[in-house]
């Protein structure tokens, strides 16, 4: 083994995000975004290198918790870098997404879904008592971003994962499955109004710069059309489960009430990137978080074609088609920015 190299991806990881599973998140969405839309071969090479992406971001952050426990143990404490860890639940519950309707295995989709509800209930409690408790807490503009909507992105992750198996398997297991969905996509909706307040709030009465403009507030959005496609999933298996078919009209009405909300934040969030990168000259330079950009594109796109297939919207027309058209563009972008970003760091490395 080459003990230079080793050293070298050892001190590589040790400022690396707990939110890189993000990249998972962006590619996995894509996938599925182009498997609904019967995209050729697309889906299928998207979800190998998903498979790929999922296995190398685990190995390494395995590898910073091992080298370097007090960095990692300090992230779980940060007011602004704690959320980015929920990445990796919603991450196994796309990647399940993806291994079932792509991979047509419910083996691997219910392992990956069980990792990830194991995951998801030691996060949700650990972070926010963790935060709760802490005596020295920042101020409510320095400590609060679009990354703690990641919290809803995990949970509702979970109710559409969910909602999936259940038209998989038989009774009364499908019934039990439906009920966990309800209840995961109501519990992301209390969390979204819950922060998105605090947010917005942020928003409006602080002083607010460029660089407070980063791209993980592209989750405002994302978390609206992820809840979008767990009501739209539960909406189509009401003829699986009673309570279902009794509350309807409260499914359709929220998930439209979700869609909604989406839609409204994409102009909202496109003149604030006019205003951070052309007004105020803030440069465009390549940043992993970015990919928390890229997954809310591909997320509009499914939830927007999932929600016009149970509610029959039919005039909604091509917008899943030309949002997973900027969605993919942003993908491969990013994508290219990644491999580049990657080169220059490894000759920077090279030459030291």
């Amino acid at each position: 083994m080459n003990l230079g190299l080793v050293a070298h991806v050892r001190s590589s990881i040790e400022d690396m995000s707990p939110g890189y599973f993000s990249m998972v998140m962006a590619t996995g969405i894509l996938s599925l975004a182009a498997h609904l839309l019967g995209v050729p071969v697309l889906p299928g090479v998207m979800f190998a290198l998903n498979w790929a992406l999922f296995v190398i971001i685990c190995l390494l952050a395995l590898a910073r918790v091992i080298w370097h426990p007090r960095r990692t143990l300090e992230d779980l404490v940060d007011h602004l870098r704690a959320p980015g860890f929920f990445t990796f639940v919603a991450a196994c519950s796309i990647l399940a997404s993806q291994s079932l309707l792509i991979g047509h295995s419910l083996r691997i989709a219910i392992v990956l879904g069980a990792i990830g509800g194991l995951a998801w209930i030691t996060l949700i409690y650990t972070i926010f008592t963790v935060l709760t408790v802490k005596s020295n807490k920042p101020s409510l503009d320095r400590g609060i971003n679009g990354g703690w909507l990641l919290a809803v992105v995990a949970t509702q992750s979970m109710a559409v994962l969910g909602a999936q198996i259940a038209g998989e398997v038989p009774q009364p297991v499908r019934m039990e499955l439906n009920y966990f969905a309800l209840s995961m996509w109501l519990l992301g909706g209390m969390l979204y109004i819950w922060m998105m307040s605090l947010i917005f709030y942020r928003y409006t009465f602080f002083e607010f710069s460029p660089a407070d403009l980063s791209p993980p507030y592209w989750i405002n959005m994302g978390a609206m059309a992820i809840s979008t496609l767990a009501g739209s999933l539960l909406i189509v298996n009401t003829p699986h489960a009673p309570f279902l078919e009794s509350t309807l009209p409260f499914l359709k009405g929220f998930t439209v009430f979700y869609w909604a909300t989406g839609t409204w934040w994409i102009p909202m969030l496109l003149m604030l990137a006019i205003w951070r990168h052309g007004i105020r000259r803030f440069p465009f330079t390549y940043d992993p978080m970015y990919w928390g950009a890229v997954f809310p594109l591909g997320m509009y796109a499914a939830s927007t074609l999932r929600m016009m297939q149970a509610m029959s919207l039919d005039f909604l027309g091509l917008l899943p088609h030309v949002m997973f058209g900027i969605g993919l563009v942003a993908w491969v972008l990013l994508f290219i920015g990644q491999l580049r970003a990657l080169r220059r760091h490894w000759a920077a490395s090279g030459s030291a």
